[in-house]
């Protein structure tokens, strides 16, 4: 005979209590590893599973496979009475929470991609015991929970979701890459269907995080991640639009921009960039566009902003090609062209979704010779959108390499660059994220693009 919703919410926050819980998380990648390790500082036991078997052996052997995230944190897991790391499902009922961090990308025709939410379900199904919370945490469209994933559960289990088990929704904020915020420090929204299942959560996040911002169902809670995501896109949209507007007009948009900001109020900074990239701001705004054709609804705002951050990498390799030409009396066909930074943001070893992949193809689709360089990504692993770049060694960056080169395309704007380097042997580059002015550079070969 099972519990009633009440007897197993009390069970739950006991055991959360006295850190007796044991939490689950499912996919360990940027979202789920540093849950793991937050979770894991609060004295709660570990169960992390992911179908990549060279992340279980990493994790099991001490090592990370995160840039960001240091060994030492890893090595720090190696508590075998806290934590283990499997590619077996079947474990599911060591957990009484389970967390899930699968990615929800898009299709090809920018619709939302559910295979690995609804694998993952499928999986989780048959291990399910009585009291399990379950919350997804994985970015998706609004009634994702209750209307993909609670069904396929409740087959798969034979039990009834908020009787028998709970579930909730609470979207992953991870900014990979920024020592400022992590998952300890970062406030997170909670929705679920019944009361007892957003106590649990509740109780659950607040002995990880400062604060816990419930809300009225799991609906609100997925709308509240995209809508974090949409306002990040449109607003990118608008400087970059600004950007190609003022560049023609002569005036700087990054300086417009930091004399803007010192506005105590009404105005919040964005900066241009060769495209969006990453796992979030290229993707989820598109999943609401795709849920609100089910209403006959347009989504206007929110596909001009994706076609002008979609053109952006065009508009960076033609001021590129008139640059050569203009400059240098040379054509783009032919030319040796040094990429730097194919990570899709500075210090991080994520290129999911990275512009830097896009301009690549465009480049040598024009006839252009492209090498790159990152210090954060020595090759290119596969990608389904450019599987012909996989392989790709990141070239070292010295005086007589950047001297052979026809033009330097700055991409990403990492820290741990020589810019005074490139500045001094290109013959010309081209910077689109300002990286070489705020490193206090200057000269005739810089091109803001």
């Amino acid at each position: 005979m099972h519990k009633s919703p009440t007897t197993a919410q009390a069970s739950f926050i006991e055991k959360v209590t006295d850190r007796s819980a044991c939490i689950g998380v499912i996919g360990l990648g940027y979202v789920g590893l540093p849950l793991i390790l937050g979770f894991h500082s609060r004295d709660f036991r570990i169960l992390g599973i992911d179908v990549d078997q060279e992340k279980i052996d990493a994790l099991e052997a001490g090592e990370s496979y995160i840039k960001h995230i240091p060994d030492d944190r890893i090595k720090g897991l190696q508590d075998r009475d806290r934590f283990a790391a499997t590619t077996d499902f079947s474990r599911l009922p060591e957990a009484d929470a389970i967390l899930i961090c699968v990615p929800t990308p898009l299709t090809r025709h920018l619709e939302p991609e559910m295979a690995y939410v609804v694998s993952t379900a499928e999986a989780m199904a048959p291990h399910l015991k009585a009291g399990h919370l379950i919350i997804l945490e994985s970015t998706t469209y609004p009634g994702t929970t209750r209307d993909l994933m609670v069904p396929i559960l409740e087959k798969g289990s034979g039990f009834k979701a908020d009787e028998d088990f709970f579930v909730a929704y609470s979207p992953e904020r991870e900014d990979p890459g920024n020592p400022e915020f992590e998952a300890q420090t970062i406030p997170k929204v909670v929705g679920a269907a019944v009361p007892e299942a957003l106590e649990m959560a509740k109780e659950l996040y607040g002995t990880l995080v400062p604060k816990v911002v419930p809300v009225s169902s799991p609906e609100v809670a997925e709308a509240v991640k995209l809508t974090e995501n949409i306002f990040r896109a449109v607003n990118i949209a608008m400087v970059n639009e600004l950007k190609v507007i003022y560049g023609e007009m002569g005036i700087d948009v990054w300086e417009v921009i930091d004399a803007a900001k010192t506005k105590p109020f009404g105005f919040m900074p964005f900066y241009p960039g060769p495209g969006l990239g990453g796992h979030c701001i290229p993707i989820d705004p598109f999943y609401l566009t795709w849920k609100a054709r089910e209403y006959g609804l347009s989504t206007r705002f929110i596909e001009l902003a994706g076609q002008i951050n979609r053109n952006m990498p065009l508009h960076v390799v033609n001021t590129l090609r008139d640059a050569l030409s203009a400059r240098q009396q040379a054509a783009l066909t032919g030319a040796r062209v040094l990429l730097v930074g194919i990570a899709y943001k500075k210090n991080v070893d994520d290129m999911r979704e990275s512009p830097s992949l896009t301009l690549i193809d465009l480049l040598e689709e024009r006839g252009a010779q492209t090498d790159y360089f990152d210090p954060y990504i020595p090759e290119i692993p596969q990608t389904r959108e450019h599987a012909n770049l996989a392989g790709r060694k990141s070239v070292p960056l010295d005086p007589d390499g950047l001297k052979s080169y026809d033009a330097v395309l700055i991409a990403t704007d990492h820290d741990d660059v020589d810019y005074g380097m490139i500045v001094k042997h290109a013959s010309l580059v081209v910077d689109t994220r300002n990286a070489c002015a705020r490193a206090g550079l200057s000269g005739g070969n810089v091109l803001k693009a």
